[in-house]
């Protein structure tokens, strides 16, 4: 048969693929369903069981885990519990974050405006969630749920990376977090920031190679600040369009001084 060989190739590959790694469907429909239990976008019946849909996402969560870890290796069910265990942690930190976003951005109407529609309290809920994944040692799922959030929001979070609480994100799109950038609480970050690495390099794995962020601090659009070993210290403001491969202090203003001209055309034309 014609491609035979390619199409063994074929399913030897994905057999191996399929073991390793779970789902993408139903870890999105596992999010997804997660974050409407948490913040619903219309009215419950006022029967709704919230224990029966906890209990179901919990389950839900325990077979993705099953389709591709071993239950002798990985401790799934403690996994798991341990994960709800910690949702309502969770739940009052994205309130907090969404509190913030609310009081800093003059366009916002209310706190449910900011949680049923900012793309950047979208990715903060994936965040935290994959985030809490990661802290208890789950492999896959985590990048699988922070690049879903990636491709519907623009901002690429890490999972990997530590965020304090409140945390801001305003207008979300073009916004890069490393994974071993460190972000201290009370963080305000807009458009187009990337907080990366000096230098891309596979023997750098296990190195701290993206900056820290200490409280306190905003950094305005369209900066970038890279490094592992650059450091924002508290209270600080970050401009718009600034490039840092240095730390700078606490309390520090660092603005961009290229100076814009402007020539008024009647003027020169009189």
């Amino acid at each position: 048969m014609k491609y035979k060989n390619f199409i063994n190739l074929l399913r030897k590959t994905h057999n191996a693929e399929w073991e390793a790694t779970p789902s993408t469907h139903d870890a999105i429909v596992w999010l997804n369903d997660l974050i409407q239990f948490l913040f619903p976008s219309n009215h419950l019946p006022k029967q709704t069981s919230y224990e029966g849909i906890l209990k179901k996402n919990q389950i839900d969560l325990e077979n993705i885990l099953l389709s591709y870890l071993d239950p002798k290796v990985f401790d799934i069910e403690g996994v798991t519990n341990a994960f709800y265990d910690e949702l309502e942690n969770i739940y009052n930190n994205l309130r907090l974050d969404a509190t913030k976003i609310y009081e800093f951005d003059p366009a916002a109407t209310s706190i449910n405006e900011v949680i049923v529609s900012y793309p950047g309290f979208y990715a903060i809920t994936v965040y935290r969630i994959a985030h809490e994944l990661v802290r208890l040692e789950v492999p896959v799922l985590p990048r699988i749920l922070s690049e879903f959030a990636h491709r519907n929001t623009g901002t690429d979070i890490h999972p990997n990376a530590q965020i304090g609480v409140p945390f801001m994100i305003d207008h979300s799109t073009g916004i890069v977090i490393g994974a071993t950038a460190q972000i201290g609480n009370n963080v305000s970050i807009y458009q187009g920031v990337t907080l990366g690495a000096l230098q891309v390099a596979k023997e750098l794995a296990e190195v701290k190679r993206h900056p820290t962020v200490e409280d306190n601090v905003i950094i305005y659009a369209r900066t970038t600040i890279l490094g592992g070993k650059t450091v924002i210290g508290r209270n600080s403001v970050i401009g718009g369009s600034v490039f840092l491969t240095k730390s700078v202090s606490p309390y520090s203003h660092v603005f961009n001084t290229h100076q814009l001209r402007i020539d008024d055309k009647q003027k020169v034309l009189g």
